[in-house]
Formats: structure tokens, sequence, C-alpha cells
């Protein structure tokens, strides 16, 4: 590849290294189309009229498309395939590749860029000259576009709150209260977020509302929602102590176990401790939900009672008042533990959110349009959320299994054969 380089190493359109970057991605993207569409020919080579020729053929390419991606904004063609072919109701055969959909025109890492700026407060006419400086083109993403995209954002959001939940069992819930640094309404400052387990081991996003953090009638409506919408009883949910998600969930899910975080906790003990006792006492607490079962996690609890229990009685209570709820994830399989004891899957996620949002007087400033923005994010972090450790021991918890020091010792009947 030939580069016009000015004096100072710029290209004409940006640095050299940026128009190497667009080069080589260019040439993959190309590279893989063709790959791609001669491995559609070769598998239907055999398919052939009644005359002889094949029914599957290249057919020259499409018009150059200009595609933005994460590397910038590049041109392909591609590859055009004649499919002869019909189906059974007469309609003819297309080939559609599933690299570059014909109605693709950005990457999906851009799609997670545009809620982004749109949560800093970038109006809809700003994004033109924001967004060119970083891809070198701002094709498809005028600002019509993005007032098409945000009114989107909000309708998926509402089909999303509206959808039936009782094909998805969910087997374990975390449940959470973030603050990201948007403006909800006054009144309701928090996000209030559930996630939960299915019983084949994936994590999914199950709803997601403003509220208050601490509200039990927040978090009521919230669950009754759920409930509505067809949510079974969640064998185990973990949470924050503070929450008062714990009153709402004894009233409408009252089977379901509960589990208090212990991040939070952690958190909640050393805050009343001294800082010279801090660094003795987390590693004590660390002693409790590390240990090897339930049992040596009591011992662990009356060894930080002793130690600590005569200067500092209110840390060790608030440990020994809630010691069941803290225990509670000992029940369930050891593979599973280290997923129930905290709501890191909750906090882990948003993280990216709340430090990416700010208040604003832009998009953000209207608690519907921020939702589902964050909605968004959140949506396409999922694509990459991990099933827990063991995902086939979810169904056993589900249907009554017995575990005892992490190990099942007992199946339920209906599995037992």
């Amino acid at each position: 590849m030939l580069s016009v380089v000015n004096v100072d190493g710029s290209a004409p359109n940006g640095s050299l290294i940026d128009e190497f970057v667009r080069e080589g991605a260019r040439r993959m993207l190309a590279a893989a189309l063709e790959a791609e569409a001669n491995a559609y020919i070769a598998e239907l080579v055999g398919e052939k009229d009644e005359n002889g020729p094949r029914l599957v053929v290249r057919n020259g390419y499409h018009r150059p498309r200009s595609v933005t991606t994460a590397a910038g904004t590049v041109e392909v063609k591609a590859p055009r395939v004649n499919d002869k072919r019909v189906d059974e109701s007469g309609e003819r055969r297309r080939f559609s590749s599933a690299i570059l959909p014909p109605w693709c025109r950005k990457s999906p890492k851009i799609s997670e860029v545009l809620p982004l700026l749109c949560l800093y407060g970038l109006s809809s006419g700003d994004f033109v000259p924001a967004l060119e400086q970083f891809l070198g083109s701002t094709a498809g993403l005028s600002p019509a576009t993005i007032t098409r995209l945000t009114v989107q954002w909000q309708a998926d959001h509402t089909a999303f709150g509206e959808r039936d939940l009782s094909a998805s069992d969910y087997v374990y819930v975390w449940a959470d209260g973030i603050h990201p640094r948007i403006r909800l309404d006054q009144a309701r400052a928090a996000v209030l977020v559930l996630m939960g387990v299915r019983a084949n081991g994936t994590k999914e996003l199950i709803a997601m509302a403003d509220g208050y953090r601490e509200s039990s009638e927040s978090w009521a409506g919230l669950l009754r929602d759920c409930q509505r919408r067809g949510m079974r009883s969640p064998v185990l949910a973990v949470g924050d102590g503070a929450l008062g998600f714990w009153k709402a969930l004894a009233e409408i899910y009252p089977s379901t176990r509960p589990q208090r975080c212990w991040v939070h906790k952690t958190a909640d003990v050393l805050d009343s401790l001294p800082k010279s006792a801090k660094p003795a006492a987390k590693k004590a607490l660390q002693d409790i939900y590390n240990a090897e079962d339930r049992d040596h996690a009591a011992k662990a609890i009356k060894v930080f009672a002793g130690q600590y229990g005569a200067k500092f009685p209110k840390a060790v209570k608030k440990i020994v008042v809630d010691q069941d709820e803290l225990l509670a994830f000992y029940d369930f399989p050891a593979e599973h533990w280290i997923h129930l004891r905290t709501t890191n899957p909750i906090e882990s996620t948003f993280a990216t959110v709340r430090l990416r949002t700010k208040v604003t007087k832009g998009a953000g400033s209207r608690a519907a349009a921020a939702l589902a923005m964050v909605f968004k994010l959140v949506e396409s972090a999922q694509a990459r959320w991990r099933a827990v450790n063991a995902p086939h021991l979810v169904a056993l918890v589900r249907a009554g299994a017995r575990f005892e020091r992490g190990q099942l010792v007992e199946r339920p009947e209906a599995l037992a054969s």
C-alpha cells in the first residue's frame, strides 16, 4: 500500500498509523467476506439444474459500502452470490453474509459507544464533528440517525420491561441499587437492578427500573411486576444488607433464602473500626467467607468476635446478627460459592456505566432516555457474561438437591434415577 505522507508524518485522512489500521481492517474484512462466500458456494457445489449448470455461483461484487468500525470507517465490496435455488414455497433463496449483513453500516462496538456519548451529554448535532475526529468519517451517524436510535432505545427498554418471564426460571438472583451519575427523577435517584442465573447456568438481566435504593416500596413494585409477568420464586437472593429489597422479598417471594453480600458487609464493618485495626480485621473477615465449609466459617466468626468484641462490639455485632444470612451460600454447590457471596456480577457490570456517566443537561436529563441508554449498555455487556461455574448443578439446586460442605449428598427423588 502506497500512501502520501506529509512532512509531519501525517496522512491526508489523519495519522499514518490510523491509515495503516484502517487499511488492515479493510483487507481483513474483505478476506473474511471472500472466504465466507467461497465456503457457501463450495458447500452447494453439487446443486445443479436439469440442464447441468450449477445453481449457486459467484456473480461479482455488490456496490462499495462504507462501514464504521472500531478501527474507523472502511470501504468494502461484499461478494455477490447468485443463488438460483427456490424453497418449498417457491421463493428464491438468497445468500446473506453473517459477517456483514445487508443492513449493516456500523459494528456493534460503535453501537455501544453511542449511548455512552449520549449519557455524557453530547447532543445529536455534536456527534458529526466529535466522531469524525476518531473514526475518520461519520457515515451512517447523522443527527437524525442518533435521534432515531434514542427513540428505538426507549422502545427496546419498554419492551424489555414488559416481556413474559414465565419461561425463564431464575434460580439465583442478585439485587442492588446503582447510582450512576446521570440525572434521573430528582426524587428517584437510583437504578434498581435485578440479575439472575437461569437453570442452565447462564446469567441474565431480569429487571431494571428507577427508584429509591433503600425503599422497600420501590423494590416491592419491581418484584411484583416480575411476579405478575410470571417469574418463579428464586432459591437464593444476594444483596446488600442495607437494601429495602429484603422486606419486599419476604413479602413477595417468602420462600427465597437471603444471602448478604460480603463486599458490602466487609466495608460496613471496616468503617466502624480505627484505621490501625482495619488490615488485620479485613484478613479475619476473609477467613470467614473463604473458609472450607460452614462449620469452619462459624468458628472463624467466633475468632473474630474474640479478637474484636471487647474493643469494637458494634463491628462484631454487624457480623453476628447476620450470621445466617452471611453463611447461606455454604449450603449450595462449592463451585457456586464464588458467585453467591457477593453482588459482584452487578457491581462489575455497572462499574463502566457508573464511571462513564455524569449529570448532564443533554440526553441524560430525562429519566426515560437515561434509563434506556443505561439499558443498552448493559444489554451489550450481557453478551459477554460468563455462565456460573459447574452450570449443570444449577438445575439440581432448583430441583431441591441437598448439598453439604459444597458437595451433593442427596438428589431429588425426581432425579434419583
